[in-house]
């Protein structure tokens, strides 16, 4: 293995703001801590949080990098004290704190996965972020009804995408909201029973036509709050991730208390390491041995170059992406 260098290049935040303050740098080499593995990088997904704290509304945890990137495929090039599972010269891809918008970045080791059957390294890059963040969110510790419906909101975009694949997975019907039919026909091939599109049809009608949704995942927010409500079944639950058109909303609770609804909501970056470790290995235990059945697989919009970062922010905030955005060193 080539010697390490002392730098590095990285793409910064000037300051918060649009997607122009983020300009190439260069930082030095991280330094790997106990329990931690240093990965050079071969891609890093573009997240809808990266945007969030690029407009100086996600701050990066105590001791994080301030650089962008919560997902990064790559090879372990060095291990701190503690790490026996991986090895200089594995293959992984890994959920971070920050950093990954870099040449290298040092990750918890019990944060990595091994790259999946029959994945690109370069596609694994995408997985980490909304496979944790679906699987801890919708599956870990939660019973799943028999033939039940997961209504998923925004389906043709990372979380929708590894959402939808999850669901039909783990048997349930999966309905998705989606903005034009090529958006349909992507989710439809991802295994949705039904698209719906917002712009011309009322979610709700349909989702109650079909039964009530027992689980509803939502990133949108806004008036979809309530209308969510009145779209769940008896003992729903309503998982909130983002809130796209907005968090603050007047809304009647009553129908939540009427139809036992749960209503939760969650952030990953935030929650503590040992439950990451938790959710990682479920993911290698459950979700991982998936990929090589080809019951579930990377979706991967766009590669570009990491000096691009600008374009693959503005994509994501336009809209129309299928899938995920990767940056390259």
């Amino acid at each position: 293995m080539s010697e390490l260098p002392d730098t590095m290049r990285v793409i910064e935040m000037t300051a918060p703001g649009g997607p122009e303050v983020l300009m190439p740098g260069t930082r030095p080499l991280p330094a790997c801590g106990a329990g931690e593995v240093l990965i050079r990088v071969t891609a890093a997904g573009v997240n809808g949080p990266d945007l969030v704290q690029r407009r100086g509304h996600y701050p990066a945890p105590k001791g994080a990098s301030d650089l962008l990137g919560l997902e990064v495929a790559g090879e372990v090039v060095a291990c701190g004290e503690g790490i026996d599972q991986w090895h200089p010269g594995d293959r992984v891809c890994a959920l971070t704190n920050g950093g990954g918008y870099a040449e290298f970045v040092a990750v918890t080791g019990s944060h990595c996965l091994p790259i999946p059957e029959g994945v690109d390294e370069v596609e694994a890059a995408g997985l980490p972020e909304t496979f944790f963040t679906v699987w801890s969110n919708v599956f870990l510790d939660h019973g799943l009804p028999d033939g039940g419906i997961f209504l998923v909101h925004g389906g043709a975009g990372g979380i929708g995408s590894t959402a939808i694949q999850l669901g039909k997975a783990m048997g349930l019907t999966v309905l998705t909201t989606v903005g034009d039919e090529a958006a349909a026909d992507f989710v439809t091939s991802l295994g949705a029973a039904r698209a719906i599109d917002f712009r011309t049809e009322d979610f709700v009608a349909v989702t109650r036509e079909a039964g009530g949704a027992d689980i509803i995942l939502d990133i949108i927010g806004g008036d979809y709050v309530a209308r969510n409500i009145k779209a769940a079944r008896h003992d729903a639950r309503i998982i909130q991730l983002a809130f796209n058109h907005g968090s603050k909303v007047e809304i009647d609770l009553m129908p939540v208390m009427l139809k036992r609804i749960s209503y939760t909501g969650s952030t990953l970056r935030s929650r503590p390491e040992a439950f990451k470790t938790r959710v990682a290995q479920a993911l290698r235990d459950d979700v991982w041995p998936l990929f090589g059945t080809g019951a579930v697989r990377p979706v991967t919009h766009r590669v570009l170059p990491m000096t691009e970062a600008v374009a693959a922010h503005r994509q994501m905030e336009d809209g129309g992406h299928h899938g995920k955005i990767l940056l390259r060193p």
